[in-house]
């Protein structure tokens, strides 16, 4: 697919989960001349394949190859690549749902979903926090999801961990004002990615992850701080978020359930 150019007021990001689905649709849509991209993922032969491409694109790019769940890693990560040239951005993007482990939300399934989806944005975002106070600027943002507006009974963990990643960034955007460090919310509804492609059911307004990456290009560039798309979808979600839960939990019922 061609991807359209444009500026970006960015020249040092960096982005988990960048292999693949939104990050790397992402990665492709800041890839320019003078771009500094720091793309990170767990696959590395699809963090370099991501890679290549964005090269292509006149971006100068480093990889980093690890697994967000290990604190020290991504500690390492992100301090490295500010080594190389100061970070302006930071995109914590990288997540898992229990169809993309492979197993229902059992034990096993619910740590690693919170390990990933939780504390993988924590690992990432820390180390950014405190780049970004010294330098006195920075923007921070975060991958939270429709899933996270209310508890759902189709996917648990996933949603409570996505309603806990979107609270702590709205959050973080209050507290971090006053050392001039913006931080938006990502609120998708269906991208088609790795994490949607194992759902055996319908899907309404399912998305390409480039059109999603044009639209969270916008929000992040416009400082927004909830990027949450598309509208109809958000309309629903939030007039299911506000209904009382004696009409809400027997709507919950009708939810299809997923497979695994």
């Amino acid at each position: 697919m061609t991807i359209k150019q444009h500026f970006s007021p960015f020249k040092s990001i960096l982005i988990t989960g960048a292999s693949s689905g939104i990050g790397a649709a992402l990665a492709k849509r800041y890839a320019q001349k003078d771009v500094f991209l720091f793309l990170c993922g767990r696959n590395k032969q699809r963090l370099e394949k991501v890679a290549n491409e964005c090269r292509t694109l006149g971006a100068h790019v480093t990889i980093f190859s690890f697994d967000v769940t290990d604190a020290d890693a991504a500690h390492e990560a992100v301090n490295s690549a500010n080594s190389i040239q100061p970070l302006d951005l930071v995109i914590a993007n990288a997540g898992v749902s229990s169809g993309i482990i492979g197993m229902p939300e059992n034990t096993n399934a619910t740590t690693m979903i919170m390990k990933t989806n939780i504390f993988g944005v924590v690992h990432t975002i820390l180390p950014a926090i405190e780049i970004f106070k010294a330098q006195k600027q920075g923007q921070i943002v975060l991958m939270s999801s429709m899933a996270g507006y209310r508890g759902l009974s189709s996917c648990p963990a996933y949603s409570a961990s996505k309603n806990c990643v979107k609270a702590w960034g709205e959050a973080l955007r209050g507290f971090l004002a006053k050392d001039n460090i913006k931080v938006n919310v990502i609120c998708p509804g269906f991208i088609k990615t790795p994490l949607t492609d194992v759902n055996a059911f319908p899907m309404p307004f399912l998305m390409q992850p480039e059109k999603a990456a044009r639209i969270i290009e916008s929000g992040i560039r416009k400082n927004k701080p909830i990027i949450a798309f598309p509208h109809i979808m958000v309309f629903l979600v939030w007039f299911c978020s506000i209904l009382p839960s004696f009409i809400f939990h027997p709507i919950l019922k009708l939810l299809p359930q997923k497979e695994k």
